[in-house]
């Protein structure tokens, strides 16, 4: 199981995955915050669009993504226009396609725990002269904390288990876009039944502990 192929790909996805989920909680906290705040009539599309990667094929999102980053595509065009080239079958190009991926795991969660944190709160603290920016990390932070919470936890496990649109943006390219999925898929295609077997138990195994984790720490689910 521990070959350097192997390892690289464990490596590379943690990398991915931790990097993924720290840029969705930079943007996607401040999109939580308008979804569970705004009463504008244009929550029912943002929310849906966040939510289109739960329902849509993953081949689908990645072929999309494919095209808009590639060199026809928006997004390509601009990237080549600023000198960074295309992004596809690079890592750089699987962090935005993960980010796009993986968002709905990471702003649901934080826009619930907004939601269920009521005004009260936010008006006890503005009738004591509390700045927005004080309020928001002296009151909404702390009482937002199991959203967060499942936020990481999923964000970061739904990132490690992608297959679908990592292998249609990055390809499989060893130490730059091979992740584990891939890496399982790979030995399965080669018939090295007990390399893959070895690194889908160490999946099972994490799922299950992702898992644990979000059920303890989450405490929304327990009886009182």
């Amino acid at each position: 199981m521990f070959t350097d192929e192997n390892i690289g790909a464990i490596v590379l996805t943690l990398k991915l995955a931790s990097l993924t989920t720290f840029i969705l909680l930079l943007i996607g906290t401040p999109i939580a915050w308008w979804l569970a705040r705004t009463r504008s009539w244009l929550k029912g599309p943002v929310g849906a669009m966040i939510a289109l990667p739960i329902v849509l094929p993953p081949t689908v999102i990645g072929f999309y993504l494919l095209v808009t980053m590639g060199p026809n595509g928006p997004i390509g065009q601009l990237t080549q226009a600023l000198g960074i080239g295309t992004l596809p079958f690079s890592f750089a190009g699987l962090v935005v396609g993960s980010v796009f991926y993986s968002m709905p795991f990471v702003v649901q969660p934080i826009q619930n725990a907004f939601e269920a944190m009521g005004d009260r709160p936010l008006e006890v603290a503005a009738t004591l002269r509390a700045s927005p920016l004080d309020t928001f990390f002296s009151v909404t932070l702390p009482l937002a904390k199991p959203g967060y919470l499942t936020a990481v936890v999923m964000g970061f496990a739904h990132t490690v288990g992608e297959f679908g649109v990592v292998l249609m943006i990055g390809g499989n390219i060893p130490n730059q876009t091979r992740m584990i999925s891939v890496q399982i898929y790979d030995h399965v295609e080669a018939l090295e039944y007990a390399q893959a077997h070895g690194l889908a138990a160490g999946m099972v195994i994490f799922s299950m502990l992702v898992l644990v984790a979000l059920y303890t720490l989450n405490p929304t689910g327990r009886r009182k």
